[in-house]
């Protein structure tokens, strides 16, 4: 915690060089013009439980925003992972297939999922000020409803 461009948010890291798609619980990255890498935020990875596989579409699908890229299996949830992004896929991150807990031990850096020839897209969450509402809410919703401990 307190790493420059972070800011803690009710118990969880957050990254602020990044957006945040609040439906898939994805963050998303732009890193060179018409390339950015997705990612999952903290609450995905808490409500999931610990990793146990992951699975990525192939380099060269062409992804569809709300549609799945890959597969998640872990303690608390087996489903499809959302793309939040529409355009081919540049990436996948082979680490994460040999050691799924990267994604929860480094989010925000070596625990990326995949690479994507997109722009960012509308409806994304971005800045310190709604970044932090949106999860603080987030995570007060999950824990009123026992998704998350208190």
């Amino acid at each position: 915690m307190g790493q420059p461009g972070r800011v803690s948010v009710a118990g969880f890291e957050l990254a602020l060089d990044r957006s945040y798609h609040p439906g898939t619980h994805t963050w998303v990255l732009a890193f060179g013009p018409g390339r950015v890498r997705v990612g999952m935020d903290p609450l995905g990875i808490e409500t999931s439980g610990t990793l146990a596989q992951l699975s990525f579409v192939p380099v060269g699908t062409e992804l569809t925003a709300g549609l799945p890229f890959g597969q998640l299996e872990a303690a608390k949830f087996v489903g499809p992972l959302v793309s939040p992004v529409p355009g081919p896929v540049l990436a996948v991150n082979e680490a994460l297939g040999r050691d799924p807990g990267l994604a929860e031990r480094d989010p925000y850096g070596a625990g990326w999922m995949i690479e994507a020839g997109a722009e960012l897209p509308p409806g994304l969450l971005s800045g310190p000020a709604e970044i932090s509402e949106w999860f603080a809410a987030e995570v007060a919703d999950y824990r009123a409803n026992g998704v998350i401990a208190e």
